[in-house]
């Protein structure tokens, strides 16, 4: 996925005061909170869940799929994923909107359908 420093400026990180806002967390105190589970994206301020290697169509994943921002989003944001690869550039998905709550996106039945260039990495973006 893009190289991101993981950084967030530093005005987006501290709140009146010089005082750092809870609600902003760096991408390493995320990961290292998820380890093995959640992965960069193109975009610094989101993550996302590892997806399996290999998947069949229209089947449900075996965990709830996630988006994860790491800036202050409010709740009942919808977010929107879309995923592609180098086969098919923009998968057929279903079930691909979710509601944002406390920075967490839970996406529990995303589904690939049909010819998604299953077998295939894909790759998934909160646009």
């Amino acid at each position: 996925m893009g190289e991101n420093s993981g950084a967030l400026s530093a005005q987006a990180a501290v709140g009146p005061g010089g005082r750092a806002r809870p609600e902003v967390r760096s991408m390493v105190d995320v990961l290292a909170d998820h380890a093995g589970e959640l992965v960069r994206t193109d975009s610094p301020n989101f993550l996302c869940s590892v997806l399996p290697s290999h998947w069949r169509c229209n089947k449900t994943l075996p965990v709830a799929f996630k988006v994860v921002a790491l800036g202050d989003v409010p709740d009942g944001t919808v977010v929107t994923v879309m995923a592609g690869n180098d086969e098919n550039y923009s998968a057929e998905l279903r079930n691909a909107s979710a509601v944002m709550k406390n920075q967490v996106a839970r996406f529990n039945d995303l589904r690939f359908v049909g010819r998604s260039g299953r077998g295939e990495q894909q790759g998934v973006c909160a646009p």
